[in-house]
Formats: structure tokens, C-alpha cells, sequence
């Protein structure tokens, strides 16, 4: 298969992400080094800087680490809490898209340094300094902030947001954008740590700016939850992923039904169409129980037992697309990136606002976006997900890593785009585990993305739904799956609505980094 970009090889670590000045933040880290945690860590806080729109502070993150002498791996929950008022009568009819009402807790600065202390060899203060760097001084503007600008202009004219950010909302690709309370806000977390964050200036201006809306207690019991991976056997790898509340077993379950089918061997056409099929069985599945486990009983491992795989297998016809679409409704904006070191340590890392900017409310005096997580709640009563004081909403951010039947690591991978991600994660497992690709190929081959209507992913239609497909797929192709049934809808070439990261261990112990020409980033390594 032609691709656009190489496969990045390296033999003592590396990085790839969306932005090409975070990953040189980390690879820099890495150089001086600093361990896989460290180099993340770096990456994180340069692309709140230059990426805002898709991550920010007040933001959260999930990761999912393998560390390579204990071949252990965790999962990192880094959402945030329902602030005490957050009830469904607080709301009415809706929870609102925009405004500190809309936001939870943020959990990004928290997961930092919960996955510094067990995994961190350099300060904090550090692994901050780039970050602070392109927020004080500037970093030149390129053409994917420059069109998150654009587009969300285009959604709402309120241009507040902006003015609080510092940004000139004229700014053109190449000049230099400036966040200087940004830049305090860093050099404060540099300095006092997490408290700086959670119990000093910054806490106290997201409390006195929501009007009370967010209180002390709200920030001092926030806490990143450190959990054990979803996991699974997927041919001879184990799968590892989030645990809810995020859906990443949506992903497992998708594996699971593929596995049932000799996916290599079958025509492009079906295998898109097991896909496919597999993602709704997911979705409803994922609707009926999903919620926060601290809350209600999430029975994931009756949704991904051998009985229910078996029966959601049984209801696949090889000749006809299913009509019962789960509603989805999430947002889209979303930053990922993976890093690994020279010790054979590896972190696949998600972080998010939600929607683009979130909330569109800048936590005031700091150059902070609050996220506006609350949205993903339900005001249904009789919903898993309703929303609660102290509960976190579903997600739908996840990641993946997988390891050899020895435990050492094969694979990192993982991409944003909401709903899509865990349709997106199930094509790249394939491409590299059943079709035999390198990670370039794997991530530049033609991708589909199903949803309830055409460009959106928040209509609670009946049918099938739409399956998007870029056009590279042939029109046979795209002629026997409408024959099935589904409503194909085909996009650009490269116009997929997720940008994947993906790395895999060679068995010489080589990296192989691949990097989405969907984006802008690209990756490196050492």
C-alpha cells in the first residue's frame, strides 16, 4: 500500500501527537531522560497551549500505561465530578452547551501528577517549562488554529472566549499567538504543585467566577481514579482499554464479535459490514449500562461475556444491516497522543474539553477553558447516566495499548473523535493484528464511520443509520454495502473525522511510530 508519510523507526523512544511542537516537547524530555511519563507529561501542557480548542486545563484525561519490567499495566481515570448543585432539577429541560453550568470538575492537572508520582523521574516544574515558554512568549499560529477559531466562530459569535484567552481573533497562520495568564496559571502549577490548582488562586477564581457554582469541597475531593484495564483476548494479544465510565468496552466488545469471523479472508465489503454490525451491537449495549461505578453497578463483564458475544454474533446477518441504531450524542473535540521510552515503558493518552473549547467560558484571570463535560449526562430518571452531585458522566474517550501472550508490549494506539473513536480503534487493531499492515498503513488506509445521520452524530433516527466511507474505497465496494443495506454516504479521500496515532514494538524491540496525514502532527523518536 502507497502512504503518504514513513514509518518512524527508533530504538530508544518517541512520541506522536496532532501538533508537531508537543511532540517535540516531549522527545525532548526524552533526550534529557526523562522517563515515558515525564515526556507525556511535557506533551500535555505544550498542547493545551497550542491546541486549545480540543484540550485544555480544565479539561480531563485517560490513560492507559505499560511499564515494561513489571509488565503492568493501569488505566488512569481523570474525569471530573458533578459539582454539589449539578442535579437534573437544577436544569430543567437541558443541561446547557456553553458556560461554567456545563463543565465538571477538571481532571487533567490532577492525572498529571497522580501518573507523575508512581511513574515521574523529573519535576514538575521541568516538564512545565516548554508550555509555559510558548504561552508566555508565543508560538506561531498554523492552520488548524487557526480554522478552530473559524469554526467555532461560525457556531457561536460570542467572542468573549477569545478576548479572555488573549487571542486576536484575526490572528493569521505563521504569527505568533500569546497567552500570558495561561502562562501564570503554569508557572503557578510549576511552582505550588497540584494544590496550586485544586486549593490556591486558580481554585478560587473557578469558584468566585461560577458564583458559587463550583465549591471548595467540589475541588479538595476531586480525586484521579487509578484503576486496573478493561481487558481482553483478541487472537493471541491481550487488549487493554478504559474501564467505565468510558465506553471503551464498546471496543472489547466490537473485538470480541470480529474475532468470531476469519476477517483476513473476507471481501472488503463484509469486513467493513462485521464492523459495522459489530459497533451497534456495542452502542446498545453500551447504552443500557453505562454510568459511573461508584454510583450504579456497571455489569461490563456480562456485556462482554461469551454468552452475550454469542448472541450478539447470532444476530448478525451476513446479508442485511441492522436497523437498531443506538442515539448517540457527544462531543467531538479531543486531543491524543502516545509516548514511549528508551526502558520500554509506553502511555496511550486521551485528553479533552468536550466540545471545541469546551464551555466557552474561561475560568476568570487564568487563560484556563472549562470543559463542558456535563453534557454527557442524562436527565433521565431512569437512565444509568443520570446526572448526580459527585458522579462523573459517561465518556466517551478511550485508548488502547496491547501486549504479546509474554506481557511485553506490541502495540499503542488511539484517536480522537468521539463517538467514532472506538469505531476508528477497532479499523487500526484490524489493519495491523488481521491484514498484516505496518502502523503507516494501518493509519492512512481508507476509513468508515457510522453514524445516526449524515456529518452528525446526535439524531435519534430509526434505520440503519449512514455509513460514512472515504471515497479510496471503490465503488463496488460501496455498491455491495448499499446492497446490504446500509446507507452509504461517501466522504473525501482523507475525510475521516479522526486523526490516529499508533506505534508498534518490532520483535527486536524496535519502535515503529506511525502518524495521521488527517493532521498536522507527525511523530518522532530518539
Amino acid at each position: 500500500m502507497q502512504t503518504g508519510r514513513s514509518v518512524v523507526y527508533a530504538k530508544n523512544g518517541g512520541a506522536a501527537a496532532s501538533q508537531p511542537l508537543a511532540v517535540s516537547a516531549a522527545v525532548s524530555i526524552l533526550k534529557q531522560g526523562g522517563s515515558f511519563i515525564d515526556a507525556a507529561i511535557a506533551l500535555s501542557a505544550v498542547i493545551c497551549v497550542v491546541e486549545p480548542g480540543a484540550s485544555h486545563l480544565g479539561g480531563d484525561a485517560f490513560l492507559v500505561t505499560h511499564h515494561a519490567s513489571t509488565k503492568s499495566n493501569l488505566a488512569f481515570n481523570g474525569s471530573g465530578e458533578a459539582p454539589h448543585d449539578a442535579t437534573a432539577a437544577a436544569y430543567g429541560a437541558e443541561i446547557p452547551l456553553y458556560g461554567y453550568k456545563s463543565g465538571t470538575v477538571p481532571g487533567l492537572v490532577s492525572t498529571w501528577f497522580e501518573a507523575h508520582k508512581r511513574y515521574g523521574t523529573i519535576p514538575m516544574a521541568k516538564l512545565l517549562e516548554q508550555a509555559i515558554e510558548y504561552a508566555e512568549n508565543g508560538f506561531p499560529a498554523n492552520t488548524g488554529f487557526v480554522l478552530r477559531i473559524a469554526n467555532h466562530l461560525a457556531i457561536t459569535p460570542d467572542t468573549q472566549l477569545f478576548k479572555e484567552m488573549g487571542i486576536d481573533l484575526n490572528v493569521k497562520i505563521g504569527e505568533l499567538v500569546v497567552q500570558r495568564d495561561l502562562a501564570q496559571s503554569l508557572r503557578e502549577i510549576a511552582s505550588g504543585g497540584r494544590l496550586a490548582f485544586y486549593e490556591g488562586r486558580i481554585a478560587e477564581q473557578l469558584i468566585s467566577g461560577s458564583d458559587g457554582w463550583f465549591n471548595t469541597e467540589d475541588l479538595k475531593s476531586h480525586t484521579t481514579r487509578v484503576l486496573d484495564p478493561l481487558s481482553i483476548k483478541y487472537r493471541n494479544l491481550t487488549i487493554y482499554g478504559q474501564p467505565p465510565p468510558t465506553q471503551g468496552m464498546i471496543l472489547m466488545e466490537e473485538l470480541l464479535i470480529n474475532e468470531r469471523f476469519n476477517v483476513a479472508e473476507l471481501s472488503e465489503a463484509d469486513r467493513i459490514h462485521i464492523g459495522v454490525e459489530s459497533k451497534k451491537a456495542g452502542f446498545v449495549d453500551r447504552n443500557a449500562i453505562l454510568g459511573d461505578p461508584e454510583f450504579i453497578e456497571v455489569n461490563v463483564s456480562k456485556i462482554l461475556s461469551k454468552e452475550n458475544i454469542d448472541k450478539r454474533t447470532a444476530q448478525i446477518s451476513m446479508n442485511l444491516a441492522a436497523s437498531d441504531i443506538a442515539p448517540m450524542s457527544e462531543g467531538s473535540d479531543t486531543t491524543y497522543f502516545l509516548v514511549a521510552d528508551k526502558d520500554g515503558n509506553a502511555v496511550s493518552w486521551i485528553q479533552s474539553v468536550f466540545h471545541g473549547f469546551g464551555s466557552s467560558w474561561v475560568i476568570p484571570g487564568t487563560g484556563i477553558i472549562l470543559n463542558n463535560r456535563l453534557t454527557g449526562f442524562s436527565l433521565d430518571p431512569a437512565s444509568p447516566n443520570i446526572i448526580e452531585p459527585g458522579k462523573r458522566p459517561a465518556h466517551t474517550l478511550n485508548a488502547f495499548t496491547a501486549v504479546n501472550p509474554d506481557g511485553s508490549l506490541y502495540l499503542v494506539g488511539g484517536t480522537p473523535g468521539a463517538n467514532i473513536q472506538v469505531q476508528t480503534n477497532l479499523q487500526l487493531i484490524v489493519n495491523i493484528v488481521d491484514l498484516k499492515m505496518n502502523v503507516q498503513e494501518a493509519t492512512e488506509a481508507p476509513r468508515w464511520q457510522h453514524l445516526n445521520s449524515p456529518g452528525e452524530s446526535s439524531a435519534e433516527e430509526t434505520g440503519s443509520g449512514v455509513l460514512e466511507i472515504e471515497n479510496r474505497v471503490s465503488s463496488k465496494v460501496l455498491d455491495q454495502l448499499r446492497a446490504k443495506g446500509h446507507d452509504v454516504q461517501p466522504l473525501a479521500a482523507w475525510g475521516h473525522g479522526s486523526s490516529v496515532q499508533l506505534m508498534q514494538v518490532l520483535p527486536n524491540s524496535t519502535y515503529a511510530f506511525g502518524s495521521d496525514p488527517r493532521c498536522e502532527g507527525h511523530a518522532s523518536g530518539i
